[in-house]
């Protein structure tokens, strides 16, 4: 019978929902001449026994076309309610909010100091060239120091890695206010990109920790609170800028601030370090995934009983590709982001003849689609998969940019630049937490790897499309965007398709 509102037999005895149990289920001991089911009897439900045609047969007064009250009728049935999914326990959403702090403060650190560029360029008399390459330091610091994140997380887990990097981000970036020469002031940058490499990293190790732990995605709503801490740096130069407050004192409000709320996450987020990664299953939880017919559950990066080299083999291969595939993933994402940060004013207002400000719509088009997706990726991941939303953030990608380049006006642009923004909301976070959870990689050494390459694209992103500017066009050097969205699609076939 199905679960509702039931009416059973003549008696008119109602029940909202229930379980009816076989044959054998039923209790020792009970009368032969009876039929009908059994359930508990302690106190859920009640028990239902008819009699048999023949023991009614045997006792008239139990003829079924006797009014039998209701009374005399026993019902043992075991009520179902509805399932509902538990709340995570206070320790995992407190957590949650403390990675959420990190990726606040991460954002919001560098953001603090972008706006003040120009004023640290004149105060120092920096050509541009010379201003050029000291700002080239951040990236270049970030790539140098990149590859030790995997062993900083193993060392000192995950969340004290990205806690020790954001203070001394913070401490680097405080440098920059006093840097009395272009050297020293490349080298603040270089130190600040290093310890960002490392925070980066580990911010988001931590934060696919607790993921698994919620066992749906919520990864995508830390970048959004990214995106929120890097408005909220900015807001604070445009600030102090407008406030005429020295640099010195503005840099150093900001460290101080962001550095305390990173110690106070530090002592809600998940405790010890997370080799393994294991805090999603308890002893008595069901896994997340069932293994194929004639495989068994290994430990990750070690082939099943019995394979041989061959077959660990076959998975250092497959391991590899799935990685490469990641990695393409990732720089479509950053590809798609550079075009709105570098490029997207200079072709709307230089190409396009828009005036300045309608020009910075661009950017603030694609950044704020990006943030929005961002917003309700975690949501459309759980419901489509991870590999459905990539390719569809690709083909939104490749139509949206592609026909906006095709015709070539401001309004159309501006949108296309949404549409981008949009597609890419959940690729980086996608390639990350994929990475993290490659089979026959240690623990961090995939995310890391996707991360560290990833900030190779962001580098060699801006020279080819200039390269491809000055042979051409900027309109045909942005061909490159739609491009990476195709890309993506390709790639997104190393994500998990929908868990059922």
């Amino acid at each position: 019978m199905c679960p509702g509102h039931q009416q059973v037999g003549r008696w008119g005895t109602h029940y909202e929902s229930w379980r009816l149990t076989s044959r054998d289920d039923r209790p020792a001991g009970r009368d032969e001449g009876s039929t009908g089911v059994a359930g508990p009897a302690d106190g859920r439900g009640v028990a239902l026994s008819t009699p048999s045609p023949r023991a009614r047969s045997r006792d008239p007064s139990r003829d079924p076309r006797a009014r039998v009250p209701a009374e005399r009728t026993v019902v043992h049935m075991t009520a179902l309610r509805p399932a509902r999914a538990a709340a995570p326990p206070a320790r995992l959403r407190r957590a949650r909010w403390a990675v959420a702090a990190l990726f606040l403060t991460n954002g919001a650190l560098l953001a603090n100091v972008l706006p003040r560029y120009p004023e640290i360029k004149q105060s120092l008399g920096l050509a541009n060239s010379t201003y050029g390459l000291a700002i080239a330091a951040f990236p270049t610091g970030a790539i140098l120091a990149g590859l030790a994140a995997a062993p900083a997380i193993r060392h000192l887990g995950s969340a004290r890695a990205a806690t020790i990097g954001t203070v001394l981000t913070a401490l680097a970036l405080l440098m920059v206010s006093a840097a009395p020469s272009a050297a020293m002031f490349a080298l603040a940058l270089g130190l600040a990109g290093a310890c960002d490499a490392i925070t980066d990293v580990a911010q988001n190790a931590h934060g696919l920790r607790v993921q698994r732990a919620y066992r749906r995605s919520i990864l995508n709503s830390f970048h959004a609170v990214w995106s929120i801490g890097a408005v909220l740096g900015g807001s604070m130069a445009a600030a102090a800028i407008a406030l005429r407050v020295p640099l010195g004192i503005h840099l150093t409000v900001s460290a101080v601030l962001f550095a305390v709320i990173s110690l106070v996450a530090l002592r809600f987020c998940l405790p010890g370090k997370d080799e393994g990664a294991q805090d999603a299953q308890a002893p008595d939880s069901a896994p997340d995934s069932i293994p194929e017919a004639g495989t068994e559950h290994a430990a990750p990066g070690t082939a099943p009983s019995g394979a041989g080299p061959s077959a660990a083999a076959r998975i250092s291969t497959r391991t590899l590709l799935l990685l490469a595939a990641l990695v393409v993933l990732a720089i479509g994402g950053t590809v798609v982001e550079d075009s709105g940060n570098s490029w997207a004013a200079l072709f709307l207002g230089r190409d396009l003849g828009a005036s300045a400000a309608v020009a910075a719509y661009g950017y603030i088009a694609l950044v704020g689609a990006q943030f929005v997706g961002r917003l309700v990726g975690d949501r459309l991941v759980d419901r489509f998969g991870q590999r459905t939303v990539a390719r569809a953030g690709g083909l939104l990608i490749a139509i949206g940019m592609g026909a906006a380049l095709a015709i070539a006006t401001v309004p159309a642009v501006i949108l296309g630049f949404a549409a981008a923004g949009l597609g890419c909301a959940t690729l980086v976070p996608a390639a990350m937490g994929h990475a993290d959870e490659l089979p026959g990689l240690r623990h961090g050494t995939g995310l890391t790897v996707v991360s560290w390459l990833m900030r190779l694209g962001f580098l060699a992103s801006p020279p080819v499309v200039g390269l491809i500017a000055d042979a051409a066009s900027l309109r045909v050097g942005l061909l490159v965007v739609p491009v990476a969205g195709l890309a993506v699609i390709v790639a997104a076939g190393a994500l998990q398709g929908r868990r059922v």
